[in-house]
This record gives structure tokens, C-alpha cells and sequence, in this order.
């Protein structure tokens, strides 16, 4: 038996890039929907806010001296070309998926709204969250703390490259180790960037935890939903 009813995962759109420059791999995104099946086909309902960097690097150069707002919209359509692409591999891998989107995107998705997002969980559905928290100046990382206490989730789940919150960053520092639980509190004092400021203060004012663990481990995501203890606990 799973130990997580209903998640908020969190995809870095930097996950979809594979070892490629920017963009999407194929056989990278096919494999993060194969584990999001496995965790479905136990029963577990599944929420999932997407990042855009992967898209929005392909045009970074460009935006250099751009208005931060228009930056940030620009990245909010790269989240909704995300969500599009996770929603229909899913399809193709036997997934019925439902994008909602934050800004008003009617001919391409459906907007969000609270009520319908909760059924379409209920009744076994996958609800991809697109356009962050539809206003500019807030991450994604804000939107999945956002979207996860509005959806009643256990946890938010944040998947990345690395397999939890370390004292510094690995790739920099050998002698960096790995927290198996920290508290809001000590990961905000200590400036951990693995998630915004905004993100922590609200899940922590929700006393809602999150997990870090690295999606580039195979079976990861179901090892979280069943209780075992990988990558990272932050929590109140």
C-alpha cells in the first residue's frame, strides 16, 4: 500500500532536457511518464507543476535587458508547451491527463479552476498545472507550494537532477553532504536554494512537506509514494 494518497510533483523543465542543450528529449520525458504511471496504477492521485527553462534557455540570450514581467510570461508559455508535451506522452502511455492553466489560454488548454481540478483527481486523472501561478515575479517552485495546499496534497515533490538538499552544491564542493530531514526553518537560515523563499515560507506556513529526491534514479517516484526514505525531507 502506497504511503501517499495524493502528491504535487514538481518537475524541473530542465529535467526534460536530457543531455541535450535545451528543449525536450524524447526518451527522457517517456521515461518520467513511466513513473508517474507506476505511482497511478497504485492508486495514487497525482498532481504535476512544470518548470520551462528548458525552453525558455533557447531564448535566455534574447532576453537579456527585457523587462522582468515580459521575461517572466514568456516563461509561464514555455511551462505551457511543457505541460502540453508531459500530458500528451502521457496519453500515448495509457494516462488520461488534464492541463489547467493559470493565464487564459482557452483555444490550447483549460483554465484552472480549483473544483474541476479536484475531481478530475478523484476520479483517477492526472492534472498538469501550466503557467505557474499565472503572475510574474513567482517561480514554479511558488506555484507547485501554491497549487499542492490548494489541492489538499500530502507533499510536494520535487524532482531534480540531484538526489536531495546538500550543505553545498555537489558538483562544486566534494565534501558536500546530503540532509536526510531538515526543517524550514534551518533551510531557509541557511540559504539552501533548492526551492524559492516564497515556496518554503508557504508550505511551511501550510505544514506541508517536501521531498527532494532525483528523478534521474530509476523507481525513485515510487519508492517516495511507498515511504521509503529517498533524497530529502523538508518539513515543519
Amino acid at each position: 500500500m502506497p504511503a501517499l494518497k495524493r502528491i504535487l510533483l514538481k518537475l524541473s523543465g530542465e529535467a526534460l532536457m536530457g543531455d541535450d542543450a535545451f528543449g525536450i528529449n524524447r526518451a527522457t520525458i517517456v521515461r518520467m511518464v513511466q513513473e508517474i504511471r507506476e505511482v497511478t496504477e497504485l492508486g495514487v492521485e497525482v498532481a504535476v507543476v512544470i518548470g520551462g527553462g528548458n525552453i525558455f534557455r533557447g531564448v535566455a540570450g534574447g532576453s537579456v535587458g527585457m523587462d522582468r514581467a515580459t521575461a517572466d510570461y514568456m516563461g509561464m508559455l514555455a511551462t505551457v508547451m511543457n505541460s502540453l508535451a508531459l500530458a500528451d506522452t502521457m496519453r500515448q502511455e495509457g494516462i488520461v491527463a488534464r492541463v489547467m492553466s493559470a493565464i487564459g489560454i482557452e483555444q490550447v488548454v483549460e483554465p484552472y479552476v480549483r473544483p474541476k481540478a479536484l475531481q478530475y483527481l478523484e476520479e483517477g486523472k492526472v492534472v498538469v498545472f501550466a503557467a505557474g501561478t499565472g503572475n510574474p515575479f513567482f517561480t514554479t517552485d511558488t506555484a507547485a507550494a501554491l497549487r499542492g495546499a490548494e489541492i489538499g496534497a500530502e507533499i510536494v515533490l520535487k524532482a531534480t537532477k540531484v538526489d536531495g538538499v546538500y550543505t553545498a552544491d555537489p558538483k562544486k564542493d566534494p565534501s558536500a553532504t546530503r540532509y536526510s530531514r531538515i526543517s524550514f526553518d534551518e533551510a531557509i537560515t541557511k540559504n539552501l536554494q533548492v526551492l524559492d523563499a516564497t515556496a518554503f515560507a508557504l508550505c511551511r506556513d501550510q505544514k506541508l512537506p517536501i521531498r527532494v529526491f532525483s528523478i534521474l534514479k530509476a523507481g525513485a517516484l515510487k519508492r517516495v509514494v511507498m515511504g521509503e526514505d529517498e533524497g530529502t525531507l523538508v518539513h515543519v
